[in-house]
């Protein structure tokens, strides 16, 4: 448990104005028992109007939109936010679920819908890569996802990959590295693979000790994932880390694709060599 300060800025420079779309911003973090937002602001530069929203997924929007040319884009985030998971959670899972394979209810399936949806994989790769981990049937339900998170950590690499977009989880198998959310993402379509309902979530990790993969300094933004078993609710694993539970990790959205819980998404109109530079800084430290 703790109190943490994080300030994000995204700066966006251009050789000329231009005019900027409206542009969506996932930075506020998700409260829930574990997390609490003491103090949170928002500023965007220049000359932005900003309305606040909620999307299907139940995360805070901010839309901005801007009323004149522009050569420059600063969007400034700061937050303090109280912590409050536990270093060593116990899930206390339904009955009817602790053993694999089970059924979901009928409520829930029809409520995880896309969250539960069968991934991509022509050739049966990435299912026989995830049922490997299945020691027998039936088996402990968490023993069995926990197995797989460890999995994921020790078949591929880390790397901090600046590249947009994310790897499909059979590039990610066959490269044997990638980011944090190219390993979240296949370890998310590994699970439902398996037919467990799971989803993807964008925040900042907090790593006083610098000792986790995935952050810069004492923290940064990170991509991680969370499994839905009945009783237990959403379980977190951080397989970049081989970590599961919550702690040191704040939630800002979460999504069924890394994609859709980008921080910051929107363009621009202008000449087609106007784009200059983007940076990105992030501080996550102790209050």
């Amino acid at each position: 448990m703790g109190l943490i300060d994080i300030i994000h800025k995204t700066r966006y420079a251009y050789r000329q104005p231009v005019h900027l779309t409206s542009h969506r911003l996932l930075l506020r973090p998700r409260e829930s028992r574990d997390v609490l937002v003491l103090a949170y602001e928002l500023t965007v530069t220049a000359d932005a109007a900003v309305r606040w929203s909620q999307d299907v997924s139940g995360n805070a929007v901010a839309v901005a939109s801007f009323g004149s040319l522009a050569s420059e884009l600063l969007i400034e985030s700061r937050m303090r936010v109280e912590l409050g998971a536990r270093p060593y959670p116990v899930f206390d899972i339904a009955p009817s679920a602790t053993v694999f394979p089970f059924r979901y209810s009928d409520d829930e399936w029809i409520d995880l819908g896309a969250l539960s949806a069968q991934p991509a994989d022509p050739v049966g790769r990435l299912r026989a890569w995830a049922q490997a981990f299945v020691a027998a049937t039936p088996t402990d339900t968490l023993s069995l996802l926990k197995d797989l998170n460890t999995g994921t950590c020790n078949t591929i690499r880390y790397e901090a990959r600046e590249d947009q977009g994310t790897q499909t989880p059979v590039e990610t198998l066959s490269r044997g590295r990638g980011s944090c959310r190219d390993i979240a993402t296949l370890f998310i379509e590994a699970v439902r693979s398996l037919g467990f309902g799971a989803r993807a979530v964008s925040g900042y990790l907090h790593d006083p000790q610098r000792t986790l993969l995935g952050s810069a300094n004492a923290g940064s933004t990170h991509a991680w994932a969370e499994v839905y078993v009945p009783g237990a609710g959403w379980i977190t694993f951080d397989p970049t880390n081989d970590r599961v539970g919550a702690v040191d990790l704040i939630p800002v959205a979460v999504a069924r694709d890394i994609r859709l819980a980008l921080p910051v998404t929107g363009s621009f109109f202008g000449a087609s060599n106007a784009f200059q530079s983007m940076s990105v800084e992030v501080s996550v430290t102790a209050a």
